[in-house]
């Protein structure tokens, strides 16, 4: 008799490699911890490498918390090239000389700190009329885009020996890097595109703590399994509260219930016996359910 598959449920850090999609590498994890659900939490290009975590059954309800979470890169320039997608995969459009300084540099970065506007790539995932934007580059359809505001937080030279150039990038969500390459390089009067990126960190999760998918396949089924971190460290910037069993089952079953929670807003919920079942919405000595697990964990 072929045994049940058990549900697997929890988030994987990944060290996603150069050369492949993003979701190429979510469906080899899936595939690798034999998971039924699955998606992850903001793409890397195919040229790009680094941290991407993935979620799994359960803890998909919360993947949005980790998308919408600041991000940061390791960038590679090459200055005096720009090409159609601002990356290593377009074609070359403009080659000129780089004769800029490590101080001409340092001079233009402070333009791009705090909030900026950026106008979106054409080779990008977003959407105009149902169909990517990368559907119309691809056809040589140019579509009109608004900038987007977004924020740099930290914009740092880590090296520079021109026309390479390394910078290490601290962003919103929704920052596109190949445009802040090519800000940058359009600022310096030479242009740019970027030859590498490395997503470092996203959240409150670092890329030491990720794991290849190399290393996964070394593994067996129950040692792939014990490297997912529990779904609710998606969710850990949020107060937690302790509930008895009464108050769980009301909430588990869709019912509001009276408690003095001391925050207002989003709050993390857990049973009596310290078991993460969900998020709840609190307000005015209310709490009403928001996003719960699928079984009570009582």
């Amino acid at each position: 008799m072929k045994q049940a598959r058990q549900p697997i449920d929890g988030v994987l850090l990944l060290n996603k490699p150069v050369g492949i999609t993003s979701n190429a590498a979510l469906q080899k994890a899936k595939w690798l911890l034999n998971a039924r659900k699955a998606g992850h939490t903001g793409t890397l290009d195919p040229f790009a490498d680094g941290l991407l975590p993935l979620c799994f059954g359960e803890a998909t309800k919360f993947s949005a918390y980790l998308l919408d979470a600041d991000k940061h890169y390791r960038a590679v320039l090459q200055l005096g090239t720009t090409t159609t997608t601002g990356d290593p995969e377009g074609e070359v459009l403009d080659t000129r000389e780089a004769a800029v300084s490590r101080d001409d540099i340092a001079a233009v970065l402070p333009r791009f700190m705090g909030e900026i506007e950026q106008i979106p790539p054409m080779h990008s995932a977003l959407k105009h009329q149902g169909r990517p934007l990368y559907e119309y580059a691809r056809a040589g359809i140019e579509i009109e885009r608004p900038p987007r505001k977004v924020t740099i937080r930290a914009l740092e030279l880590i090296e520079c020996a021109p026309p390479r150039v390394v910078l290490d990038v601290q962003c919103s969500a929704g920052t596109y890097i190949r445009t802040l390459a090519q800000d940058i390089g359009a600022a310096l009067g030479c242009g740019a595109h970027l030859t590498a990126l490395t997503r470092t960190a996203a959240g409150g999760f670092s890329l030491n703590q990720a794991h290849t998918l190399a290393e996964l396949e070394t593994l067996d089924p129950a040692r792939r399994a014990a490297l997912l971190q529990p779904a609710d460290c998606l969710v850990s910037h949020l107060p937690a509260l302790h509930l008895d069993d009464a108050s769980t089952t009301a909430l588990c079953q869709g019912r509001s219930i009276a408690h003095p929670a001391p925050h207002a807003g989003l709050v993390r919920l857990y049973t009596a016996a310290n078991r993460f079942f969900g998020l709840a919405q609190a307000d005015a000595g209310q709490l009403a359910p928001h996003r719960l697990l699928a079984t009570q964990q009582t």
